[in-house]
């Protein structure tokens, strides 16, 4: 029961860093987007329109790529658990002495990694294999419904926050507070991966933000360039 409760938290926790990560996307692609339009045109109606694009098109690639991600992995977890069900039904001793030996590598002796393989076999054979062999919960699959929409979502809410800064901002002040938001933004994100991950915030912060500024920074010169010299 304790091993399941693990499984649960470390899938909760690998939902959220997929969430960050997704947001932390949306908000450096758009906001590149954004700022190299802007870069190029100053007006409020095609800066507003391409980072629509931007979101759009952002969030259903982040869907549709983690849905096939995780479907792939699905599919690998139902082909392991019918591998591992047939080697039970054609070889239940040599499965039995399998799973002896894994309780061994865990540490136990002989004698008491058989007490624990029998009476787990005499309850459920398959569950007991896949649990100690596998670590697969057969109940607790990866659902790629659940993470396209979690990706698209997390994606949405990070492009979002340079789009609204852009377009809710006076025409003088729209790079600057783009850049301001899409730092204060990074900075979020950053602090939250690395406390996921479990790394020293400063370093880790510092890379995704830095990260970041180069890439809407090159966006836009790229967009002044082609404003000033070839549009």
């Amino acid at each position: 029961m304790e091993q399941e409760t693990n499984q649960q938290s470390l899938n909760r926790l690998n939902s959220i860093r997929a969430a960050v990560l997704g947001a932390n996307d949306g908000i450096v692609s758009v906001a590149g987007i954004i700022l190299g339009v802007a870069g190029a045109d100053h007006s409020a109606g095609v800066i507003f329109t391409a980072g629509i694009a931007g979101l759009l098109a952002g969030s259903l690639s982040m869907a549709a790529g983690e849905y096939i991600s995780v479907s792939s992995q699905r599919d690998t977890q139902k082909a392991m658990l019918e591998k591992e069900r047939l080697e039970i039904e054609n070889d239940p001793e040599g499965e039995f002495q399998e799973l002896i030996g894994l309780y061994q590598q865990k540490g136990l002796s002989k004698k008491t990694a058989t007490i624990v393989a029998q009476e787990l076999t005499d309850q459920d054979a398959y569950k007991a294999h896949i649990d100690v062999e596998l670590g697969i919960d057969p109940d607790d699959l990866n659902n790629p419904v659940t993470a396209a929409l979690a990706s698209a979502i997390s994606f949405t809410i990070g492009a979002l926050i340079p789009l609204l800064a852009i377009t809710l901002s006076p025409i003088t002040w729209r790079i600057p507070i783009t850049f301001l938001a899409v730092l204060a933004a990074l900075s979020i994100t950053g602090i939250i991966s690395a406390y996921i991950g479990g790394a020293k915030k400063t370093p880790a912060t510092l890379r995704i933000i830095l990260g970041g500024i180069i890439a809407i920074t090159i966006t836009y010169l790229i967009g002044r360039l082609i404003g000033g010299h070839i549009l």
